[in-house]
């Protein structure tokens, strides 16, 4: 099994596929080109697949290990511009879940406490 592209030339890959139009990618496609064989030789091959679904494992540095599903969604802003819109959600009663949600708690709002009015003295 060959080596695997670093994350950027990944992404670069990706993205390149959709989005030729984008002139700042296609000089940073051109420019891994040149500095890369391995990326040369995946480029014309087109070895890049893109996923639009599937599960993904993320590690959160205090939750730990997250099994999520996701779904991408392309959502056209204009003629050339385009928003990428993925959802992550977690299956129900896994422990992945509970640990989303010890998360989301992390970032909830919190009620605000009652102000004592204090009587004046004056």
């Amino acid at each position: 099994m060959g080596r695997r592209l670093p994350r950027h030339r990944r992404t670069a890959a990706r993205r390149g596929r959709t989005r030729a139009h984008d002139r700042a990618l296609r000089e940073l496609i051109g420019e891994l080109s040149t500095l890369s064989p391995e990326f040369r030789k995946q480029w014309a091959d087109h070895d890049v697949r893109i996923r639009h679904d599937g599960v993904k494992l993320l590690r959160h540095p205090e939750a730990g290990d997250l099994e999520l599903t996701y779904q991408s969604l392309d959502l056209p802003l204009s003629d050339r511009a385009m928003h990428d819109l993925t959802i992550y959600t977690a299956e129900p009663g896994t422990r992945s879940e509970e640990r989303l949600r010890l998360l989301a708690s992390w970032t909830a709002p919190q009620p605000e406490a009652p102000t004592r009015r204090t009587r004046d003295t004056g």
